[in-house]
């Protein structure tokens, strides 16, 4: 500190003196030039910083905007898709219930469809058996008539004289005959 209080008694020494020197303590003339180019640092460098911060801050709240917008932006989109994904879904779930639905419907339709397709299968199984038990029964009745028929001829034809048998004759002509004047 003496350095410094002596260079400056030493700058009022001169001008006094009336007579220009060079102060050869480095102490003091490093203080001296130091502030000097401070000083003038801070003078004309504090425009140029000033405009360097500002830039800087400038571009800061620009990307600050920036960010915002594209944060609004993406918030947008998100509700966007959040509203597309609610549609979807209840899409979804009404094609799922319809589904069911349809899939009940038509489960209904083919059950009902086969139980009256059974129901058609039964009736024509009932049909078949009662043609056959009839046919069966015209079969037998035609084999019963048939083994009568001859069992009658064969008793009527051993039983019979020739006289009994054209009377028998004459009599039946005389029914299909009755019986043809009725129809006519």
């Amino acid at each position: 500190m003496q350095n410094v209080t002596d260079s400056f008694v030493s700058l009022g020494h001169w001008s006094s003196a009336g007579s220009f020197g060079f102060n050869t303590d480095i102490l003091a003339t490093n203080l001296i030039n130091l502030s000097v180019v401070l000083g003038v640092l801070i003078f004309f460098g504090k425009g140029v910083l000033s405009d360097l911060l500002d830039n800087r801050k400038q571009k800061i709240l620009n990307t600050i905007r920036n960010s915002e917008e594209l944060r609004e932006g993406a918030i947008e989109q998100l509700e966007k898709a959040r509203a597309r994904l609610s549609k979807v879904e209840m899409e979804a779930d009404q094609f799922r219930v319809n589904g069911y639905s349809e899939i009940e419907r038509e489960k209904l339709n083919l059950i009902n469809s086969t139980y009256n397709t059974l129901e058609q299968l039964e009736n024509y199984k009932n049909e078949t058996i009662n043609f056959e038990q009839q046919r069966a029964i015209n079969q037998v009745r035609q084999r019963v008539l048939q083994q009568a028929l001859q069992g009658a001829l064969g008793t009527l034809n051993s039983c019979l004289n020739n006289e009994l048998h054209l009377r028998t004759i004459s009599a039946n002509i005389g029914m299909f005959g009755a019986m043809k004047e009725i129809t006519d």
